[in-house]
């Protein structure tokens, strides 16, 4: 049987907005078992809420952005990933501006402080969307598709014209553990010649070498180099794992991506959910025949492990 989870205390993270370039603060407040993941806008009168959920994203240009009526939290993915990745169930997360902060552009700070406030299991089951039919959607030579699996699994592959990218193909068996050790560390990254424009048109304001992987034509600016020989594909994978979490749901199934991004993540939730038939919903505490969701981090475990360069 596994149960839900939420956090012990609530954890507090200052950072600056990636496309804003504004300060934000983000409040994870623990939550009620069934309470799901929940947005909540603190700088807006009423300080009104938006659910974690596939069918509330409004926008999936440079980042996943959750809405209601007018209101929006863009750039929810790096976090969205942590929490499926450490398996936190139920949180509340308090956010005074309209983006969640880019920190160093992975997941580590949030693993970091989430680790460090620890968990704690609740009276109530999770469940399992288990993918019973292969679902594929399409956009030119991109594409997403989820197959039939007896776990967890992401395949996802990156293809540019670039010396330094080409092509790599990564496959990931989730569990916990491996999450914070393989994927959590992965950063963002952007073309030196993409930021020079979005930052002509207002965006990428936050954005630096702090905070994402930058290259030219030739090379990497950022003075460390790569986390992980294969960092651009990994953080694909970060970043997959943080949109299919808006599934609500654990989830077995695998994931194949080629050339994916944001919009067609979503995409590809909206075509699983759109026909019963091609999924089925488990509860953990009858379901037995299926393997573990994933190797869970025991909930004294803090720290994260330092990514290297293999």
């Amino acid at each position: 049987m596994l149960v839900q989870r939420t956090l012990k205390r609530m954890v507090s993270m200052k950072g600056t907005g990636l496309h804003s370039g504004q300060p934000v603060t983000v409040q994870l407040v623990p939550a009620p078992a069934g309470n799901g993941i929940v947005f909540q806008r603190t700088d807006l009168e009423g300080q009104p809420v938006i659910p974690a959920a596939y069918d509330r994203v409004v926008d999936t240009r440079l980042c996943t952005t959750l809405g209601m009526g007018e209101v929006r939290v863009a750039t929810i993915e790096h976090l969205m990933s942590a929490l499926y990745g450490v398996g936190v169930d139920n949180v509340q997360v308090r956010v005074d501006g309209p983006e969640i902060p880019i920190l160093d552009g992975s997941s580590q700070p949030w693993i970091q402080a989430i680790l460090e406030a620890g968990t704690r299991r609740q009276q109530r089951c999770r469940r399992l969307m288990v993918v019973r039919r292969a679902v594929t959607v399409r956009d030119g030579d991109a594409w997403a598709r989820f197959e039939p699996s007896s776990r967890f699994r992401i395949s996802a592959r990156v293809d540019y014209d670039h010396p330094l990218i080409s092509r790599h193909l990564f496959t990931f068996d989730f569990s916990e553990l491996d999450f914070v050790q393989k994927i959590a560390s992965a950063r963002t990254f952007a073309f030196k010649r993409e930021v020079e424009a979005l930052r002509s048109m207002g965006l990428a304001l936050g954005g630096s070498l702090d905070n994402a992987i930058v290259v030219d034509d030739f090379s990497i600016l950022n003075p460390d180099g790569l986390r992980f020989v294969d960092e651009f594909v990994r953080h694909k994978v970060l970043d997959a794992i943080g949109d299919v979490a808006l599934a609500g749901e654990k989830l077995v199934g695998h994931l194949v991506l080629h050339r994916s991004g944001h919009a067609l993540n979503n995409q590809l939730l909206y075509a699983v959910f759109a026909d019963a038939r091609n999924y089925r919903l488990v509860s953990t505490e009858r379901q037995s025949a299926l393997p573990a969701h994933g190797v869970e981090l025991p909930e004294a475990q803090t720290g994260l492990p330092t990514a290297v360069g293999a």
